[in-house]
């Protein structure tokens, strides 16, 4: 994060831009102003990558890179939270991604983790209004892509999970024991659960779904040991894997949708029979590619079942989204919506789409589309009625009215407000002001200028007086730092010229400077479990790392190996086959091992039309100096781990040979205490055949971000190997 275009006013106002790369978050800037020598700020901007509408539509909250604020729907400046870190509020700005949270929909209450180590932390309850604090759980791990609890829509109570069990917690104490063991739910995640709109939940394990009320967990506590959770609503004809799989239920809680890997999606009815088949054995079934990121299902009362499935990042002219529409027993294909999210009105018949091609407003019975909202980026919508909503992109959140009395065909832009502004690219104090007002400040969005008194909204004027830039009032002198190392690149930095002192405007935080270069590198076997969400992960992060492809993977997924080459990332060699070279049954020589090589080299030609980097190394690690020297003849580098994470270790190792089996979690924990510059890190991709509970490749998000934060910069491991040559 850096520091830009300082402006202070001759009534010692500092205005500056604080701007954010985006590592593994969406590049952003925001405006803040410090009244000096009071190092307190105020955020004039608030940039919208994820929004919630609170308070029975009458809030925004918004999440960045610079913590989470609220504006009033009506329009009006970012507010901090009480209580709740915040740039604003004196803590250090993310240099990583926005970590989720959840917050009631009345706005009273956030759920956050806080952090204990890289992939653990509390679950926090915060008060948005007093700032007061209650510690629900400890030992819970930081969220990935879902947080780990989840509200009811009367915000009354949650469901939370920790170490793979499910826990209720109620914002009324008195209305639930305080012991955790007698508020225990069941096995599983957060995504075992899901909300009904009448404020009960259905849980689904194994391959039974349970409807729960909430009095009934309130009434349950004394026998959580021995009394079922629930009333059975129904079966499905899977076991459920919270680990990779996803449901929805209907609006009426008569059916679902089911997930299966991310990738097979069922249709089934609640009162589906696998044991008679009196239920309907011709279950509605859709394939989406397994190249998937993620799955929406838009579900209205009474009307038809939507599904989109986000892709990785297209060749021009290729949609970022697939659709499909339930009609009968058969998903059909859509046309692509114009975004990668989208989000249905109250009433189902109109849908929003959204994402970097900008909003487009659609009939959804009809799938057509109504209005083009906006043709900017756009990073969040929110329905605040069934003709009422606000959107948020690259320069602007704002509040669209549709047309009232309009059918879903022919709705249009009836009234478009402004909230408040999302990123500004000229901005100063007021040139002239009369008598002894304090000059305003203004701002440039797009081609139009607004103005605010730090206590009113934005509001657009048509000529704006702008007053030339300066670092130098009577008192003080203002100038950027560069910095060696922490968080920030600069600091604003502030000298009394009244007196004597200088001093940074933000605290500073100690962070070790110079090279802090670590190798990460990926290895495929034979699956493609989790490649997609690997390379999404690290193309948010811009990061460029090394695969490492065995030749049974190429031969089974020549699309996914032509992917990786596509996305930028270093290829290199683990073999023609999965074969373990410190076997006795195995004689290996000098020619095994170059032929081997070289059929890899030739199917990965085949398959991307590239070459391999000259690196590789044996399959499981099972180095020699006689494998390493066959391969060096071949041309070829043998590439020796430094850190094992054992995400290798399947429950079947664990049975048979005594390995100890760590959660993904504790994999990211040891990885980053046994971490140092020049490291290499290697994570295996694909399903074990042994099998497992979680893998490390899931907890991908939480591992970068670790890195980054403590000053890491992930490299290719040629990037590493010539840096040590150095």
């Amino acid at each position: 994060m850096n520091f830009s275009a300082l402006d202070l006013s001759a009534d010692n106002r500092l205005l500056f831009k604080a701007n954010s790369a985006g590592s593994g978050a969406a590049a952003q800037s925001a405006l803040f102003i410090a009244r000096l020598p009071d190092p307190a700020l105020q955020q004039l901007s608030s940039f919208p990558e994820k929004m919630d509408l609170i308070d029975n539509g009458r809030m925004l909250q918004i999440r960045n890179a610079f913590g989470c604020s609220r504006l009033p729907i009506s329009g009006g400046l970012p507010r901090q939270i009480p209580g709740f870190p915040s740039f604003a509020g004196g803590s250090p700005a993310s240099s990583g991604r926005v970590e989720d949270m959840a917050v009631s929909a009345d706005g009273r209450f956030l759920l956050y983790i806080d952090p204990v180590s890289a992939a653990y932390g509390n679950l926090v309850m915060l008060d948005a209004s007093s700032g007061a604090k209650i510690t629900v759980a400890l030992h819970v791990e930081r969220p990935d892509r879902i947080f780990p609890a989840s509200w009811s829509p009367d915000s009354r109570v949650f469901v939370y999970a920790r170490g793979g069990k499910l826990y209720y917690y109620t914002v009324n104490p008195a209305s639930a024991p305080v012991d955790e063991k007698f508020r225990f739910i069941g096995e599983g995640t957060v995504n075992s659960v899901y909300w009904g709109r009448g404020g009960d939940f259905f849980y689904l394990r194994a391959s039974t779904i349970y409807r729960v009320r909430a009095a009934e967990l309130f009434a349950r506590a004394l026998y959580a040991g021995f009394l079922e959770i629930g009333t059975v609503a129904g079966k499905i004809p899977f076991e459920f894997s919270p680990g990779f799989d996803s449901f929805w239920i209907a609006p009426d809680a008569r059916s679902l949708i089911l997930s299966k890997g991310g990738r097979n999606i069922f249709y089934i009815p609640l009162d589906f029979d696998d044991y008679e088949g009196s239920g309907d054995a011709s279950l509605p079934y859709l394939a989406v590619p397994r190249a998937c990121l993620s799955l929406q299902v838009l579900w209205p009362s009474g009307g038809a079942i939507t599904i989109l499935a986000s892709l990785p990042a297209q060749k021009t002219g290729e949609p970022p989204t697939l659709a499909w529409r339930l009609q009968g027993h058969a998903f059909v294909p859509l046309s692509a919506p114009l975004g990668s999210s989208a989000s249905l009105s109250p009433d189902g018949t109109k849908a929003l789409a959204w994402g970097s091609g900008g909003i487009a407003l659609y009939d959804y019975i009809n799938w057509k589309i109504l209005d083009t909202i906006s043709t900017r980026p756009a990073y969040s919508c929110v329905w605040i009625g069934n003709d009422d909503f606000a959107i948020g992109d690259d320069q602007r959140i704002e509040r669209i009215r549709l047309g009232s009395g309009n059918s879903a065909s022919t709705a249009g832009i009836a009234r478009r407000d402004l909230i408040c502004l999302s990123q500004i690219s000229r901005f100063g104090f007021e040139d002239k002001v009369s008598g002894d007002a304090q000059p305003r400040i203004l701002a440039q969005n797009g081609s139009s200028w607004y103005t605010t008194d730090c206590r009113s909204p934005w509001a657009e004027i048509p000529n704006p007086q702008l007053r030339a830039v300066s670092q130098v009032s009577s008192r003080y002198r203002v100038y950027l730092d560069r910095q060696s190392g922490g968080p920030y690149e600069n600091l604003p930095m502030i000298r009394n010229i009244a007196s004597v002192g200088t001093a940074s405007l933000l605290p500073v935080t100690d962070r070790q400077g110079g090279l802090r270069e670590l190798g990460l590198c990926f290895d495929l076997y034979d699956d493609a479990e989790g490649l997609p969400e690997a390379l999404d992960a690290l193309n948010r992060f811009g990061i460029k790392a090394t695969f490492f492809l065995g030749g049974e993977f190429i031969r089974r997924y020549p699309a996914a190996a032509a992917d990786i080459v596509a996305s930028g990332h270093e290829t290199a060699s683990l073999f023609f086959a999965p074969i373990d070279l410190s076997d006795a049954r195995y004689r290996i020589g000098s020619d095994f091992i170059s032929r081997g090589l070289a059929r890899n080299e030739d199917e990965f030609y085949r398959a991307t039309g590239s070459e391999l980097a000259l690196l590789w190394h044996p399959p499981y690690y099972a180095a020699s100096p006689e494998v390493s020297s066959a391969a060096a003849q071949a041309g070829y580098t043998t590439i020796v781990r430094s850190i094992d994470p054992l995400d290798w270790v399947s429950r079947e190792d664990e049975i048979r040979f005594s390995l100890p089996q760590y959660s993904a979690s504790d994999m990211v924990d040891r990885i980053m205490e046994a971490k140092k510059p020049g490291a290499l890190v290697p994570i295996r991709l694909g399903l074990l055949p042994g099998g497992r509970v979680d893998y490390l490749f899931n907890r991908l998000n939480v591992l970068l971000d670790a890195l980054m934060q403590e000053g890491y910069t992930v490299v290719k491991v040629s990037t590493l190997l010539e840096h040590g040559k150095e």
